[in-house]
């Protein structure tokens, strides 16, 4: 990756042996694999058994949920809020793992109306659930920095899956819970 960052460079112009190039290339691999590191990540080893027995059923909502990604189109970085919302079949996860399952997608190459859906089949698959809600917001850079450059635009997604799709009160229960202001 650095042989091809260092051509990168050269590529538009620039000398990659400069005082302040000299060590990005090394930089720049580093950080795309940071980026990128959904690729390398499994989420079972991220659930690591987090999946426990409930007696609840009653919804469950995990709202702002920050993520950073990387448009697949462009390479541009596009980030904003997810909001995961599920009903329970017997089974809980904890609630961290909802916030690590979207990093495992969103640090990957990615278009956000697929990661939705990811996130939602992923929940479904884990743990049963009857159903669930993915909302996400987000500001793409390959729209703000380039091309029409909106700088105020947000695109929003969702997925509804299961119940989430079945039935318009637990759709609008959830869409309701996640669009009320913080208290905190």
């Amino acid at each position: 990756m650095e042989s091809l960052v260092r051509e990168l460079l050269v590529k538009m112009g620039e000398d990659p042996n400069r005082q302040g190039l000299v060590d990005t290339p090394q930089r720049v691999a580093r950080s795309w694999k940071f980026l990128t590191k959904g690729y390398s990540e499994s989420v079972d080893d991220i659930i690591k058994g987090a999946v426990f027995d409930a007696e609840s059923c009653d919804m469950v909502i995990v709202r702002d949920i920050e993520f950073y990604s990387l448009c697949e189109h462009h390479l541009l970085p596009f980030y904003g809020k997810c909001h995961i919302g599920y009903l329970p079949n017997k089974k809980i996860i904890g609630v961290s793992k909802l916030a690590r399952i979207v990093d495992v997608f969103a640090r990957r190459l990615q278009l956000q109306e697929r990661l939705s859906k990811q996130i939602g089949e992923t929940i479904i698959e884990k743990i049963g659930a009857r159903g669930v809600g993915i909302v996400i917001e987000a500001q793409h850079m390959c729209m703000t920095m380039r091309g029409v450059e909106k700088q105020h635009s947000k695109m929003v997604t969702s997925s509804m899956l299961g119940s989430f799709r079945k039935s318009a009160v637990t759709r609008n229960e959830f869409l309701n819970l996640i669009a009320q202001p913080s208290n905190f």
